[in-house]
């Protein structure tokens, strides 16, 4: 890594996001480390629906076990594999279904977060629709020999589009899709913004009401918290038709569909899972990649979890052949387990250097200090306590910066000082304990 240079955006935002305890959105290949048989099936997934399948996966782990690391690290393969890609953290005002527009918003989020390979940061609704019409001109040129200025032009422009657009309509709300889709062709003929604005707004689930579309759009309905959903599996056929190679939906936190205390609420979320489910199993879904990170009590919860929904646990229930350490790659759920020593120490390691990369100065740190490192978290907390990866990178990211800033320190002066004092989960039962680390060597 030492000959790689690292851009200052994305180390800065490495940097920052680590100290924070948070997962950085860009510059995950740089410090990724294990999950090598995860990564191979989701980008397998991929690669199916990329040829026009459909995929739905659970990432279920424990706190700090890495859920949104490889959640936002498939984020960026899929990108860089010509993938629209969104992504949203569900919480008490975004579920996937209720009343009082819990499951628009949801919708809102993931359209406001769309992101492709040019536009990685969000904000891709308005570039993808430019980049539909900008192709389709320019293969009108390239196959017809008119040019833009000529009259047949904007006639030959249209009978693309309409031909994109009509395939469209046979889906469920596929007219409407595709009278929005015109109104937005239209508008950028036309150079009306207002026209190109109400698209938009329509798109992003903006209108309050259907009178309000109406009055914009001359469309009597809107995206809402009943067909939030269908929209994106139009939206999904929509973006495959114009050459990218499908939509991926990135949902987290979904223990907050396990803390809903509303009985009828919480079934009416696991209903919508379902749905979600079995139409990317059944092939009614095309172009379209849903993975749920959660943690297992999310999942497994018999009273409470994804479990206590019948139809919901005989479809997820584990395989009896996974057993004695044998994993199903291939199953709806890919669970994570928390990074070994091994892997843990490798990603200090990284760290270290891109930190020092970023600084600009030769990192002193050795592989014994590292060690050290792990050994001292260890010892100060005790088997009994419990550790995450999340934790020890905070740590770690936190003394390589006073030290950056301290040059006349030493770095076992801190490690080894009385005041060092690790931060921990608690008690915590979903995150792991740390006992595996106390026998770790280089």
């Amino acid at each position: 890594m030492a000959d790689i240079k690292i851009p200052k955006r994305i180390s800065t935002a490495l940097i920052n996001s680590f100290a924070s305890g948070v997962v950085p959105r860009v510059g995950l290949e740089y410090i990724a480390v294990g999950r090598k048989n995860e990564v191979s099936a989701l980008l397998g997934d991929l690669e199916n629906v990329g040829e026009g399948g459909a995929s739905f996966r659970f990432i279920v782990g424990r706190y700090g076990s890495g859920k949104s690391f490889l959640l936002q690290l498939l984020r960026n393969y899929a990108m860089e594999r010509e993938f629209v890609v969104a992504d949203v953290d569900l919480s008490p005002e975004r579920r996937l279904a209720g009343t009082g527009g819990s499951g628009l918003g949801t919708y809102r989020e993931l359209m406001r977060n769309l992101s492709t390979k040019t536009r990685p940061d969000g904000g891709a609704l308005t570039p993808i629709l430019e980049r539909w019409i900008s192709n389709v001109q320019a293969s009108v040129v390239t196959e017809s020999g008119l040019k833009p200025n000529s009259p047949e032009f904007d006639a030959k422009v249209e009978a693309r589009i309409l031909k994109v657009i009509n395939s469209m309509q046979g889906m469920v709300h596929g007219f409407d899709f595709a009278t929005v889709l015109t109104t937005y062709w239209r508008g950028y003929r036309q150079a009306d913004d207002n026209m190109k604005d109400a698209a938009l707004r329509w798109f992003r689930g903006e209108f309050a009401n259907k009178t309000e579309a109406r009055g914009f759009l001359n469309i009597r309905v809107i995206v809402d918290d009943d067909s939030w959903y269908d929209y994106l599996k139009l939206f999904a056929s929509f973006v495959s038709s114009i050459g990218y190679k499908g939509l991926l939906l990135l949902i987290d936190e979904g223990v907050n569909l396990y803390k809903i205390t509303n009985t009828v609420s919480r079934q009416n979320n696991y209903e919508k899972v379902l749905t979600m489910f079995n139409d990317t199993m059944q092939g009614k879904a095309e172009h379209l990649g849903i993975l749920l990170g959660g943690t297992p009590q999310f999942v497994e919860d018999q009273r409470r979890g994804l479990f206590s929904y019948e139809a919901l646990r005989t479809r997820l229930a584990e395989s009896r052949f996974a057993k004695d350490g044998m994993r199903d790659m291939a199953g709806p759920i890919i669970r994570l387990e928390t990074l070994t020593a091994e892997e843990i120490f490798l990603l200090l390691k990284r760290l270290a250097q891109v930190h020092a990369l970023h600084y600009g100065y030769q990192s002193k740190l050795t592989d014994a200090d590292l060690q050290s490192f792990l050994q001292e978290v260890v010892t100060r907390l005790g088997a009994a306590n419990l550790l995450t990866p999340r934790e020890v990178v905070r740590d770690f990211v936190a003394l390589l910066n006073i030290l950056q800033q301290n040059p006349g320190k030493a770095f076992e002066e801190f490690v080894k000082s009385p005041d060092f004092k690790p931060s921990v989960q608690g008690k915590d039962p979903d995150v792991a304990p740390i006992s595996e680390f106390a026998d770790f060597k280089v």
